[in-house]
């Protein structure tokens, strides 16, 4: 997720060594997380951004974007760590009314969506999730199977004999909205037209 402050490559542009590929990672979805759950929760005061700090140690990424958007739009942003089921389910009792909760992709909480889907009804929470999937009230993510596609250009490339070290590292382009219009009524939210036209999923 982060390959140059890991190590594995020199910079995005230029990786200078003998890796390159395709990231999840685009920081500034960060900020749109926000807007979204901003604009189907208009009464939103404060959002937390949930992540798993021994997973996602790219937080930083979506962490100022976030910030960001959420001064911009006059909410509180809080940082809400878990790092396992007690946290997750803490973290959604102690929300108040007028509380929003955004989930940063991360492998735990891809595990544990089940339970942050019911948890999120039990407690009346908006959730927009980073991780794609159809049980929160938003899903907004990069589309993973765009970027195994464009994948195969690279392997071809590098199989007709092209350096790694001057294919650019990239990152994702194409992204998935996905609106639950069940977990909307459940939570007695009412969705934007102009956000559905936008929608490339919309469940009912």
């Amino acid at each position: 997720s982060d390959p140059v402050g890991s190590g594995f490559v020199a910079s995005l542009p230029r990786p200078g060594g003998n890796i390159t590929g395709f990231i999840n990672v685009e920081g500034s979805i960060g900020g749109k997380w926000l807007e979204l759950l901003k604009e189907v929760a208009p009464r939103t005061k404060r959002a937390g951004l949930m992540f798993n700090p021994a997973i996602a140690t790219y937080f930083d990424y979506y962490w100022k974007p976030f910030e960001a958007a959420a001064s911009a739009a006059g909410v509180t942003p809080i940082p809400l760590p878990v790092g396992n089921v007690a946290d997750i389910e803490q973290g959604f009792a102690t929300r108040d009314r007028g509380d929003g909760l955004v989930l940063m992709s991360d492998a735990f909480l891809t595990v544990n969506r089940v339970l942050i889907n019911e948890k999120a009804l039990q407690f009346r929470v908006p959730v927009v999730s980073g991780i794609s999937q159809s049980g929160s009230l938003i899903s907004y993510a990069p589309d993973i199977e765009d970027l195994f596609r464009r994948s195969a250009s690279y392997v071809d490339k590098i199989l007709r004999g092209a350096s790694p070290a001057d294919l650019p590292v990239q990152l994702p382009t194409k992204f998935q909205l996905i609106i639950n219009l069940n977990t909307a009524k459940a939570l007695d939210l009412t969705v934007p037209p102009t956000l559905l036209a936008s929608a490339d999923e919309v469940i009912e």
